[in-house]
């Protein structure tokens, strides 16, 4: 049964994910030392309503991809839960149901050098997914339909009989959204889709993924640490620091009035035409190691408003002025 329409599509409730880093059994029992655990993503709660974009943007390392792994079910969640559509995602994909499910949630993957098979022509690359979900098997379809797929990413049917290494990185991840697409998926978890593309060649691909999107009402997860690209796509922004989220908010409110401090930095360092001549706040130290995170908020290290609060109790993230936000400071009114 299907969730209300007005419901949210996706609603991700303290997701994490701990991957065990520690040295090999033998070395910890000789050299007496303890098991190492990475807190990739920790706690992160969201939710994405039906043909709206949420883009998450951070430092690299941050746990984005991971998010992303989550939500199409490449990994399973230590903590916390996935809801697509009203049911348990995580449970689903355990099933056989969990087939149907898949269909429905698909990932575009960052590097289009990567991601598709060099050993494929683009028909078996595009028609896989069909093939696979059982979809289409007869061979005339099968080709119409990759036909139809390359059309809609604004490429040829005649690119059929190609292999990947024939084609720009532009073009390769053209083949990967239309893959992507071959399931008529309802929604769409878009890994940094366009950061391995020169900068002209992002705004082909990102104009072709609205137009797909205002056409079939697709919703997207979109992942990025671009901020020029995120303005361009997003509806609503979720701000990701050491796995967890500091601050959700809508796209223009963000921009015009960022709240979290960290927020703030990475706005503060993108160049703006009108503020030629104006000195840039650079962002400001390093990101901390992410196996020995500081306690208490995450970001206190590198924030000018940190206090002795900030550097002992973890902040919540709480709705504050029509935005979540995570943050002791701007909670107590101090900024």
């Amino acid at each position: 049964m299907s969730a209300a329409a007005n419901e949210p599509l996706v609603v991700a409730h303290d997701l994490a994910r701990t991957f065990d880093v520690s040295p090999p059994w033998l070395n910890r029992v000789l050299e007496r030392k303890p098991r190492v655990l990475l807190h990739a993503v920790d706690g992160v709660s969201f939710s994405i309503e039906r043909g709206k974009t949420l883009a998450l943007v951070g430092e690299s390392g941050c746990g984005k991809s991971t998010v992303a792994r989550l939500l199409v079910g490449l990994y399973a969640p230590t903590r916390g839960g996935l809801q697509f559509d009203g049911q348990d995602a995580h449970a689903a994909f355990k099933t056989p149901e969990g087939r149907k499910l898949r269909r429905r949630i698909q990932m575009i993957f960052q590097d289009p050098y990567a991601s598709l098979n060099p050993r494929w022509i683009v028909e078996d690359i595009i028609g896989e997914p069909l093939r696979e979900h059982g979809i289409l098997s007869e061979k005339v379809a099968l080709r119409e339909r990759v036909g139809e797929l390359l059309k809609s990413v604004g490429l040829s049917p005649l690119d059929m009989s190609k292999y990947p290494h024939q084609f720009s990185g532009g073009q390769r991840q053209r083949i990967s959204i239309a893959r992507a697409l071959a399931t008529q998926p309802e929604f769409l978890v878009c890994d940094e889709p366009t950061s391995a593309l020169d900068v002209s060649v992002q705004a082909q691909v990102l104009n072709i993924m609205k137009d797909l999107q205002r056409e079939q009402g697709l919703t997207y997860l979109f992942i990025s640490h671009n901020l020029a690209v995120v303005r361009h796509v997003a509806d609503q922004v979720g701000v990701m620091y050491l796995g967890r989220l500091v601050e959700v908010a809508d796209k223009q409110k963000l921009f015009a009035e960022p709240r979290h401090p960290y927020t703030r930095m990475l706005l503060d360092a993108i160049p703006q035409m009108k503020h030629t001549g104006r000195s840039r706040t650079p962002v400001q130290g390093e990101v901390p190691n992410p196996l020995n995170p500081p306690t208490g908020c995450a970001f206190h290290p590198r924030c000018p408003h940190a206090n002795a609060r900030c550097s002992s109790e973890r902040p919540k993230l709480l709705s504050i002025a029509g935005v979540q936000v995570a943050c002791h400071a701007v909670e107590e009114g101090r900024i």
